[in-house]
């Protein structure tokens, strides 16, 4: 059978709202597919569940989606989402009534079984602690309660749904990669046991989920990328023995290159051996080749039993927040910082939790205009309660001229005035037993999805330091200046993924960058702990920095929350390059 092919639409809520005018204007899918749901994304979509049960999942997909209707129908395209967050059933519903309006012959199934927010109780009264999977302490220690538990699915719900024959299927908390996964399953026929063609499809679909992020999107070398204006949505074309080709639509800007599918492959993992539902992929296998224009082959790929266990993420309101973005100018903006948070903490102290204020930036030395002597300066308080966060505005409005000189604010943006939820973070494990899953259709028909016969423990392997770098003539240029990289968020973690085009400077990039070469480059992780692997085949260093983010981007008061700009910090530290590979 060919390879099928299965085309992003979106990676992330709030990605281009034309995506899918686009894929339906461009080369053939068989399959369209699209990713919603983020860590902070389901902090959010928890809030408006909370406000609306109703609600809780991506209402604007239902209006992507609905002028395509008779398209998707004609052509025989499935469309498999995550838009159905905390409530795919209602979306399952709200489908199925624009497609009665629409009169064309589609059907619509929901795969549901992640939420297990009302089982936290008994779960407890069976043993299970649940304990946080980066500091152990147990669920019940928390404090909070609980608005959110979603345990992250597999493939399989996806592909029974397929297997009956649905045209579209919603789900909650499945895995970002098991959108593909599932597809590419039914499509081929695999069982849960063909664990290296589903460690392929897992690889393909990590790849593609975040749109374009593998065709030039949020990529170091964007200087490099055609139609960088627009970038196109990725394609993976998946074999029957899992391995596949990435590519893109050809009318489409941007590019797919070995780097541009690097950038991805190394975003947002925990190491070698990445964890999934549907199998456990051996990242250290992975090779990637460019065999045409806009097409990288991901092969081989081996795979081997998933793990016992389902990661369930769970969130609780913790509070509120507000926030208001100041600016300082040059000169003396450390003493104009400092008397800002020492005027602000005098009226707020005892009635807010935690005051930050963050200069972002230095002013130019010798200013050439008043931008480059101006250093924006963002503040933030929380407390467990909205109503003392509401001094906030008039706090900051007072120092107007009371403050350091100069003091402004962007008179152009509206004024933040009220308090906004602030939702913590706590991922945990559970036996996956206890967290079955299945697909339900139009006619109440629920399908059971198929476990693999088999689970295995696989932890990430130890590696040694690499040795000290040789000692030869060099030249202090920026990191960036021969590697890319790429970072994201885990929870409270934050990885970082750098890695060299050139094979003459892996050597040079793995010595440079030991556990204690990443601490002296980032001194913001003085108190993390660093875990670092190494992957020779794609001439990459990885490392989790575990705890930068504090308890997770939904919680934590960084200025990059989710830590998407660390990569690009790392790259703009100076480190001494040998003479050879500058040349």
């Amino acid at each position: 059978m060919r390879a099928v092919r299965i085309g992003n639409f979106s990676g992330y809520l709030g990605d281009r709202y034309t995506a899918i005018d686009e894929a339906l204007a461009g080369d053939p899918v068989d399959v369209l597919m699209g990713d919603y749901l983020a860590e902070v994304t389901l902090a959010a979509l928890a809030v408006g569940h909370r406000r609306n049960s109703g609600g809780g999942y991506v209402a604007y997909f239902l209006d992507q989606l609905t002028p395509h209707l008779a398209t998707i129908a004609e052509r025989g395209i499935k469309v498999v989402s995550n838009a159905g967050g905390f409530n795919p059933a209602g979306l399952a519903e709200a489908l199925r009534a624009v497609i009665a309006d629409a009169g064309v012959p589609l059907t619509v199934a929901h795969v549901e079984g992640d939420n297990v927010l009302d089982e936290l109780a008994t779960f407890h009264a069976q043993g299970h602690g649940m304990e946080h999977l980066d500091t152990g302490a147990p669920l019940k220690d928390w404090g909070v309660d609980p608005i959110a538990a979603n345990a992250y699915l597999g493939g399989y719900g996806i592909a029974e749904a397929l297997k009956a024959g649905v045209d579209i299927v919603v789900t909650g908390r499945v895995t970002d990669a098991s959108l593909t996964a599932g597809p590419a399953a039914w499509w081929h026929g695999w069982t849960p046991d063909d664990f290296d063609a589903l460690a392929g499809a897992v690889t393909a679909g990590h790849i593609i989920e975040c749109g374009a992020h593998a065709t030039g999107g949020n990529f170091s070398g964007f200087l490099t990328v055609p139609g960088m204006l627009k970038c196109g949505f990725p394609i993976a074309e998946i074999a029957g023995d899992g391995s596949s080709v990435i590519t893109k639509h050809a009318r489409d800007g941007g590019m797919v290159t070995v780097d541009t599918v690097t950038a991805q492959l190394v975003y947002e993992i925990q190491g070698p051996r990445y964890l999934n539902p549907d199998a456990t992929v051996h990242l250290d296998t992975v090779q990637l080749s460019q065999v045409g224009k806009d097409r990288v082959a991901i092969a081989p790929v081996r795979g081997s039993a998933p793990p016992p266990t389902a990661k369930v993420a769970v969130f609780a309101p913790i509070g509120y927040e507000i926030s208001q973005m100041l600016f300082c100018t040059a000169p003396n903006v450390t003493q104009k910082v400092a008397l800002l948070r020492d005027q602000l903490r005098a009226q707020l102290e005892g009635h807010v939790d935690e005051l930050d204020v963050t200069a972002l930036g230095v002013a130019a030395e010798d200013p050439a205009s008043q931008a480059e002597a101006t250093v924006p300066i963002r503040v933030m308080a929380t407390a467990r309660d909205p109503e003392p966060l509401r001094r906030f505005p008039a706090a900051v409005g007072s120092l107007y001229l009371q403050g350091f000189p100069g003091f402004f604010h962007d008179g152009h943006a509206q004024r933040v005035s009220e308090p906004w939820p602030r939702i913590d973070y706590w991922p945990a494990l559970l036996p996956s037993e206890l967290v079955p899953h299945r697909a339900v259709l139009e006619d109440g028909t629920v399908l059971e999805a198929p476990v693999p016969s088999s689970s295995a423990i696989e932890p990430q392997p130890v590696q040694p330091e690499p040795p000290a770098p040789a000692s030869s003539p060099g030249k202090r240029v920026p990191l960036g200046t021969l590697a890319y990289a790429r970072s994201g968020d885990k929870g409270g973690n934050s990885n970082v993924g750098i890695w060299v085009p050139d094979p003459a400077a892996w050597e040079w990039l793995r010595t440079t960058l030991s556990t204690e070469g990443i601490r002296a480059l980032i001194p913001e992780a003085k108190g993390c702990e660093i875990v670092r692997h190494e992957f020779p085949h794609l001439r990459a260093v990885h490392v989790v920095l575990k705890g930068l983010l504090g308890t997770g981007g939904s919680s934590n008061l960084r200025v990059d929350q989710i830590g998407k700009s660390v990569c690009e910090y790392v790259r703009a530290k100076h480190v001494t390059v040998p003479a050879e590979l500058l040349a």
